[in-house]
């Protein structure tokens, strides 16, 4: 419906009507220091011609470049059956399953994407998603301090490969609940966690955070980190890109006994690059946890008759208790883009899944052999990637990625800012999207602009 804002006359009766002087006496009990006069860099009101032309130059900026940027969001090929079905009008009006007998669409949806995920985890259970991969490693951080209650610890441990972004994200949200954030070192030679400093410290962790590929794009040797964590008795949280478990060891199989509590970014599964979302996060653990998984669960059961039919389970969240017992504050899921993926999931099948897993690997292998017969360009690790690696350059990042976008090139994400230890180091990714031919424009450009570079670089 329409916003229709009020009056001053409904103003004015309203406040009368409650013997208040003014809207700011409604408000007096918060102190003046924390007022502000005005929004900062928030522009005038616009009419809805003037909004409509915004909205188009906004939409003309993003320009159809070739695009070489991973770090957590990837570009993969859709199906065009995905986003048709998707869009329907019964699964894209469809919300919130609060009535389970109005509501046995959505619910068989989700189910079927909780298979699929635990499945593809190979863990046991699996939620109905979460808000995006960064959230739910902060929500996997809570729910492993509930969970372990064997460590008095509140000491959190990430790998040394984790997301810098994820750390962020978890200790915005969980570090005001108390937990304690700590990052191991990364092997400078390998670029990948060392399992001997792996657990450094004098109090034992209550839980480790273990990325699979890291950040870095390396393959992490999870089989010792998983053990030494479960040693000292600590949860592993593994955070895993869901395409490269086509291809590579499930978490549930990590080391002897597996991964506790698995969790990442869905947005692979069949969910477009827009400029910066919407995404969804995926969360799995084992069924001996599962009391402690945060939002929601689908459930198969039957009905009075025997029939087959699904309903929301272990609902332990703030809606229906206190929240002080709640397992988080989850108020939905991204159902929508879990919708999505469980198309893009049912369409491509095990054997599909496979295939873009395998093209991925196999066309990074081709960039980064092309792009370090470059002068100037060399790989910075010796290590097994997925579909990212480091390159290291010899002169700034932030440069040579500007003169790349300037002809419709996006290189890379430039290191220096989340991994400054790095020096001038670019993270590059490619995908089954990217051709042969997409590679050797990249490799052509770059050679040009390492040049040019360094002819200025001499003149001067």
């Amino acid at each position: 419906m329409p916003f229709i804002p009020h009056t001053e006359t409904d103003i004015r009766e309203m406040l009368d009507a409650i013997g208040a002087e003014s809207i700011d006496e409604l408000f007096d009990e918060i102190p003046e220091s924390l007022r502000i006069e005005g929004l900062e860099g928030v522009p005038s009101a616009l009419n809805e011609m003037q909004v409509t032309r915004l909205m188009h130059e906004r939409a003309a900026q993003d320009r159809d470049a070739l695009s070489f940027i991973g770090a957590g969001a990837y570009e993969h090929h859709i199906p065009a059956l995905v986003w048709q079905l998707t869009t329907r009008g019964e699964y894209y009006s469809a919300y919130t399953p609060y009535q389970a007998e109005a509501s046995q669409g959505t619910l068989q949806v989700i189910y079927e994407y909780q298979s699929m995920i635990a499945s593809l985890t190979g863990m046991e259970v699996s939620n109905a998603s979460l808000y995006d991969g960064a959230s739910a490693v902060a929500e996997a951080a809570l729910m492993a301090v509930r969970a372990n209650r064997k460590s008095k610890s509140r000491r959190v441990v990430f790998a040394g490969g984790t997301s810098r972004t994820y750390q962020k994200v978890a200790q915005a949200i969980a570090g005001t609940q108390g937990l304690l954030f700590d990052e191991s070192p990364l092997d400078p030679a390998r670029g990948i966690a060392d399992p001997e400093q792996f657990l450094a410290g004098d109090e034992p962790p209550v839980a480790v955070v273990i990325q699979q590929p890291n950040f870095l794009g390396n393959l992490e040797d999870v089989d010792a980190l998983t053990d030494a964590a479960h040693a000292v008795g600590a949860l592993v949280i593994a955070v895993v890109n869901p395409t490269s478990l086509a291809l590579i060891r499930p978490p549930g199989e990590w080391g002897e006994k597996g991964a506790d509590i698995v969790c990442g970014e869905g947005q692979p599964l069949g969910v477009p690059l827009s400029s910066g979302g919407p995404y969804f996060g995926f969360m799995t653990t084992r069924a001996a946890l599962v009391r402690q998984l945060p939002g929601r669960i689908v459930g198969r059961t039957v009905d009075v008759d025997g029939k087959p039919g699904f309903t929301l389970t272990l609902q332990a969240r703030e809606q229906h208790i206190r929240r002080s017992k709640a397992t988080s504050n989850i108020c939905t899921n991204q159902g929508l883009m879990v919708t999505a993926a469980t198309m893009y999931l049912a369409v491509l099948g095990e054997e599909g899944l496979a295939r873009v897993a395998a093209a991925s690997h196999r066309q990074t292998q081709k960039l980064v052999s092309a792009l370090t017969s470059v002068r100037g360009v060399e790989c910075a690790y010796d290590t097994p990637f997925f579909h990212e690696a480091v390159l290291r350059l010899d002169r700034p990042a932030a440069d040579v990625l500007a003169r790349l976008a300037e002809h419709d090139v996006l290189g890379g994400l430039d290191l220096g800012v989340d991994h400054p230890e790095l020096g001038n180091a670019l993270l590059v990714c490619a995908t089954e999207t990217k051709t042969d031919e997409d590679i050797e424009r990249y490799r052509a450009l770059l050679a040009e602009v390492m040049n040019e570079q360094g002819s200025l670089a001499s003149a001067g």
